[in-house]
């Protein structure tokens, strides 16, 4: 089986606004339209810049989608809170955060969006990242928003902040000092015989993988790069829908 699905990426403005473009991408996959500046001005930035993917499942919700996230960051969520039906994931949050204080401030940051969007209706899941996880929402027809590892998914250098250029580069490579970075893609197609799924990259033409904004990638190496995304707060994928 081979399918793709027509979703329509932009360029992303800035290095750090993966994270809207690609939102702005399943917004009109689904027949909604907003300009990229005005889900940036919406959502706030985290301090060295970008967003979480629960910040963008919020801004979803509020304007009428469903919204599902399957983590793998298990610095946010503990797996054994997945392991019976009546935990309540908002008081183990609240208790987390009175344990930890202030000791991560994106820890912070990633438990106020959570417990927003748990109030807001979301699903949060936790299960094995296998093919049929990604397959089952491609052949229902509903891309998957991934948040990922950009070191690993490119290959590339880890990466130094610095003052944003002409271009909004906010980081530049550096193989010593750098740190790993966060990044966001669609997932919008599935290959079973070569294995593969495309991905719709807001970073286009920018990518060392592709010039275009869409491309195939070994279902491996991306999966890899979703849990390497952990280290970034990002490891996780984002099912939105529009309720009817």
């Amino acid at each position: 089986m081979k399918l793709t699905l027509p979703v329509e990426i932009e360029t992303q403005p800035t290095d750090s606004a993966c994270g809207a473009t690609c939102l702005q991408a399943i917004y009109r996959y689904w027949g909604f339209h907003m300009d990229v500046a005005q889900i940036l001005a919406d959502i706030p930035q985290l301090e060295m810049g970008g967003t979480l993917a629960v910040q963008l499942a919020c801004h979803a919700m509020v304007r009428g989608f469903s919204a599902t996230i399957y983590t793998y960051n298990v610095q946010v969520f503990d797996p054994s809170w997945f392991n019976r039906p009546d935990i309540d994931l908002a008081e183990r949050l609240e208790r987390q955060r009175e344990c930890k204080g202030n000791s991560n401030p994106r820890l912070g940051v990633a438990t106020e969006a959570y417990l927003r969007f748990l109030a807001l209706g979301g699903q949060v899941r936790m299960q094995p990242l296998e093919r049929p996880l990604i397959r089952q929402h491609l052949t229902e027809r509903v891309p998957m928003l991934a948040g990922l590892s950009a070191t690993f998914l490119y290959q590339e250098s880890r990466e130094c902040p610095q003052p944003p250029d002409e271009r909004g580069i906010s980081s530049i490579p550096d193989d010593l000092r750098g740190e790993p970075v966060g990044h966001f893609v669609v997932l919008s197609g599935y290959d079973d015989e070569a294995d593969s799924v495309m991905i719709a990259d807001p970073l286009h033409p920018y990518s060392n993988l592709s010039s275009q904004p869409y491309y195939w990638s070994p279902i491996d190496h991306v999966a890899a790069a979703v849990l390497l995304g952990i280290v970034t707060f990002d490891s996780n994928f984002l099912v939105l829908r529009p309720q009817t």
